[in-house]
């Protein structure tokens, strides 16, 4: 076992490829591995002068890019901890997310949030004189994430163990032996962090993307051979739903492994990817930033599991009901999971508390089943989920139905109150362009009467011209909820109050 601090990262990858060889690249931004490991030793200085340390979070509110991982690679250098948030974050929830952590410093793109906290900005410490060598200062925790934006209740998600990796110790994800992986998610989110951070250590290039693009990602594929990647459903419809001609144009030939995660994956349009570049490339993962359960399968197994998220690579998972008693196979009940490490092995929270069984096992708020093989199925959240007239809606089911129409690029359902059944199901849709002006609620509801049973069809329908989700695959339900609740108390009478 060889045990690698992070921060020598940049070195291993000069040491592999040569220092002048592309370590990162995102457009015209593109950096060599010598040139990485010398900006992250010039801000690791920068990031001393001003009284950063061993053990202290620093909030880092910055888009895809070289500086990112400067900075990330800086920081571990000098024992502190990054503490990643989403760059474009309003004030007022950054403000929420900085009081719970309490960071050092805070590094922020955004000028109006540099003013508000008086933060550093993206290019901080790059230009530092100083380029004297820095041993890399051992810390307990590697890395920070935050949670909570779209329940309005900021918690940070601390992974423990020190800022190092073993060696020989691989994630299964497949990456190739040599060349570059297309990094398509935004860095903020955990998955797209951990995955490129584990590329690089592995000595794999990455090409990034500010902004995801259907269409730039399949010609950056073919450019590059690329081997390796990764997307969110929403990703994965916007190309599909391509014109075949434009979809023709590339060769993705090169791909041998092409992982979907982050979002519930409407069947329909795993079947589509599938069909198109075969079921041993299409793999799929479920988890959380806490990492206390990991399932995984791939394209041949969902075919004899349809539907399935996998079952879990080293946990232990159960399936329990209101009352916490353990279910039988098939009936659906709230997932909870105990990590292989044990309990408290994977993360910790600042600023929230875990629902945790006698036994350990914990719960992210999940629904779902297992069937006779172990494989698991997710239903949806428990914050997530509609209950009408007495009936258990799961959004994310609805809102599969919806994307496998072909003039519907993305979906969002939530439950809106309403008097005589607790909550109403109400569907915001985003239509294809093509399909802009053409289609309406009447064809689509025709269209789910023949996927959904009556009670769970959508009984209110609204069009959006906008990306629902972001580039992550996530979306703020609860905010859009309560937009439209305040319009409907705009518009009833005070006699008829609407409830929360």
């Amino acid at each position: 076992m060889a045990i690698i601090p992070l921060a020598e990262i940049p070195a291993r990858g000069a040491a592999l490829h040569g220092p002048d060889a592309w370590a990162i690249r995102h457009g015209e931004d593109v950096i060599s591995w010598g040139v990485l490991a010398d900006r992250a030793t010039r801000r690791a200085h920068a990031l001393r002068d001003v009284g950063v340390g061993p053990g202290d979070l620093v909030t880092l509110a910055l888009p895809n890019g070289s500086a990112f991982y400067e900075i990330m690679f800086a920081l571990w250098t000098i024992g502190a901890t990054p503490h990643v948030v989403s760059y474009r974050l309003p004030l007022a929830e950054l403000e929420a997310i900085v009081a719970v952590a309490e960071p050092k410093i805070v590094i922020a793109s955004d000028k109006s949030l540099r003013d508000a906290f008086g933060a550093q900005p993206g290019d901080f410490g790059r230009d530092h004189p100083n380029t004297t060598p820095i041993v890399p200062v051992i810390a307990p925790r590697w890395k920070a994430m935050s949670s909570g934006g779209s329940t309005g209740r900021p918690k940070i998600i601390v992974a423990p163990g020190p800022n190092t990796i073993d060696s020989e110790r691989k994630p299964p994800l497949r990456f190739p032996d040599h060349g570059p992986i297309l990094a398509t998610g935004p860095v903020y989110h955990n998955m797209p962090v951990t995955t490129n951070i584990q590329a690089l250590f592995e000595g794999h290039p990455i090409i990034g993307m500010t902004r995801f693009d259907p269409e730039e990602a399949l010609r950056l594929i073919q450019e590059f051979g690329v081997k390796w990647t990764s997307f969110v459903p929403t990703m994965m419809m916007r190309i599909s739903r391509m014109p075949e001609e434009v979809r023709a144009r590339y060769d993705v030939s090169t791909l041998e492994t092409v992982w979907h995660w982050a979002a519930p994956m409407p069947a329909e349009l795993k079947q589509e990817w599938i069909d198109w570049i075969g079921p041993e490339k299409i793999w799929e993962l479920y988890g959380g930033t806490e990492g206390i359960v990991t399932t995984i399968l791939n394209g041949e197994e969902w075919l004899t599991h349809r539907g399935s998220v996998g079952r879990a690579h080293m946990d232990k998972i159960k399936i329990v009901d209101e009352a916490g008693v353990e279910l039988p196979r098939g009936e659906v009940g709230e997932i909870f999971a105990l990590p292989a490490g044990g309990r408290g092995s994977t993360y910790s929270y600042i600023g929230a508390d875990a629902r945790v069984t006698e036994d350990g096992f914990e719960t992210l708020g999940d629904f779902g089943w297992m069937d006779e093989d172990g494989y698991l199925y997710i239903a949806d959240r428990r914050t997530d989920m509609i209950v009408s007239g007495g009936a258990n809606i799961f959004p994310a089911e609805v809102e599969g139905a919806l994307m496998a129409h072909p003039g519907v690029e993305g979906a969002v359902v939530i439950g809106l109150p309403d008097q005589d059944f607790g909550a109403t199901t109400h569907a915001i849709v985003q239509l294809t362009q093509e399909a802009q002006g053409l289609v309406d609620p009447d064809e689509l509801l025709a269209f789910l009467r023949e996927r959904l049973v009556a009670y769970k069809l959508p009984r209110s329908f609204e069009f959006a011209t906008t990306m629902l989700r972001d580039d992550a695959g996530k979306v703020r339900r609860q905010q859009l909820r309560e937009e439209r609740i305040a319009a409907l108390r705009q518009s009833m009478p005070d006699s008829q109050p609407v409830a929360g």
